[in-house]
C-alpha cells in the first residue's frame, strides 16, 4: 500500500505560511522597504500577500530567525495598504524589527 506525500512548507521556516505575530516592537511606524515582498510566512515558498515600497510605512512587529542561520525575517503591517505579512530583514532598509517574536 503506497503512503501518501504530505505537503507542507520548508522545514526551516521559522513562521509557517499563514502565522501571524503580535505587536511586540513599539518603536516608530516611519520604515521603508524597497519592493519587498510580504509573505504569509517566513519562506520564499510562502504565499505573497503584498509588496512594501520606499514610499510605504510599515508598522513592525516583531523578527524571527530561520533555523541556527542568520536570517531574520520581520512581521509588519504596512500602514499604506493596510496588508500584514512576513519580510526579510536584509530587504529593509534598516535591518527589521530589533523584538524577538519568541518562534
Amino acid at each position: 500500500m503506497a503512503v501518501p506525500l504530505a505537503l507542507s512548507t520548508p522545514a526551516s521556516a521559522a513562521a509557517s505560511c499563514g502565522r501571524t505575530a503580535s505587536d511586540m516592537d513599539s518603536s516608530s511606524w516611519d520604515r521603508t522597504a524597497n519592493g519587498a515582498n510580504q509573505r504569509s510566512g517566513s519562506s520564499t515558498g510562502c504565499a505573497i500577500l503584498g509588496i512594501a515600497y520606499n514610499t510605504h510605512n510599515l508598522d513592525y512587529h516583531c523578527y524571527t530567525r530561520i533555523g541556527n542561520t542568520s536570517e531574520t525575517w520581520t512581521y509588519l503591517r504596512n500602514d499604506t495598504t493596510g496588508t500584514t505579512g512576513w519580510v526579510r530583514d536584509d530587504l529593509l532598509n534598516d535591518g527589521g524589527s530589533l523584538n524577538y517574536c519568541g518562534f
